[in-house]
């Protein structure tokens, strides 16, 4: 998911989204673990969703301490 669409969501839809990519997180390191990982590079991309899902969070909370 790309930052553009992290910033066209609410709050709320932004912690649902890192939710879901938690949940998706530990079921692809169970894969890894059980050796039934189809796409290694997969990890990779739910972390760096997860990673600007929390920026973009953190972004807007500073702004409303600014204002």
């Amino acid at each position: 998911m790309k930052t553009k669409d992290f910033r066209d969501m609410t709050n709320d839809e932004v912690l649902k989204e890192i939710d879901e990519f938690k949940t998706e997180l530990f079921n692809l390191r169970f894969q890894l673990a059980t050796g039934q990982l189809d796409n290694p590079m997969r990890i990779r991309e739910v972390r760096k969703g997860i990673a600007r899902g929390k920026t973009i969070l953190r972004e807007r909370e500073l702004n409303i301490e600014r204002a």
